[in-house]
């Protein structure tokens, strides 16, 4: 079955070459040109992917992405025309699960489609061969101190209370956790988290890992919980340690 991808743009001509190139690459495409009613079409849709423009008429896509990201669990890549790098950290600091600046290259465009997809797949596989994916039983929960990490129903729960984290957020803090003690490098992240390798200017990885330390109540200025360790990556601690 074909993906469906929604595309969110009020730049009639950028939105049909985008439209076109991607149904002859197989996909299902459908394009909404306003903020205004965005939100009722992706619930209309339920697309596999949002390509999101930030500049809409009505409302933002950075308010639609903080606004859908609450209940749409799949994919949202985010266009902007803005050469300021903040609206990258703000996109991803908000729920977006990539981002590209325009003018997109067409190319890379569906390169990053179809990473995202792919995870999507793989994901999909999972659920329906848990039999053979799921991990040894000691490993399905994972507690540390107050958080409970759970593999199996992909739920988190801190001091009793479930934390809402989004795909991409779970699948990263499953990573870290799984691997409390070590050092992972922002390349080994961006290949086990996204499936693609990590090109050295990317920051999703850092702006995913700032919005599990709010969430998880851990200071970003003195985390406890997923520390910085400088030049090398990011370490989750097991419980007790403080360094």
């Amino acid at each position: 079955m074909s993906e469906r991808i929604l595309i969110i743009e009020d730049d009639q001509r950028l939105a049909n070459l985008i439209q076109v190139y991607l149904i002859r690459q197989g996909y299902l495409v459908q394009w909404h040109n306003s903020g205004a009613g965005a939100e009722e079409k992706i619930q209309q849709l339920n697309p596999d992917l949002v390509i999101l423009d930030v500049m809409l008429p009505e409302k933002t896509g950075f308010d639609i992405c903080r606004d859908i990201r609450t209940w749409f669990t799949n994919y949202i890549l985010i266009m902007t025309a803005s050469e300021d790098n903040i609206d990258e950290i703000v996109g991803l600091e908000l729920g977006a699960d990539d981002y590209l600046a325009k003018p997109v290259e067409p190319r890379l465009l569906l390169a990053r489609i179809r990473a995202l997809l792919r995870r999507k797949q793989i994901e999909t596989d999972k659920d329906n061969h848990k039999e053979l994916t799921l991990p040894q039983a000691n490993n399905k929960t994972l507690i540390f101190d107050n958080l409970i990490i759970d593999g199996e129903n992909r739920k988190v729960l801190l001091q009793k209370q479930e934390i809402d984290l989004t795909t991409a957020e779970f699948d990263l803090l499953w990573l870290l956790a799984h691997n409390a003690g070590t050092i992972l490098s922002r390349d080994d992240i961006f290949s086990q988290v996204r499936g693609i390798d990590f090109d050295g200017s990317d920051r999703s990885i850092d702006a995913r890992v700032s919005r599990l330390r709010r969430k998880l109540l851990d200071d970003p200025d003195n985390p406890l919980r997923i520390k910085t360790v400088r030049g090398k990556g990011y370490l989750f601690m097991r419980e007790g340690e403080n360094h």
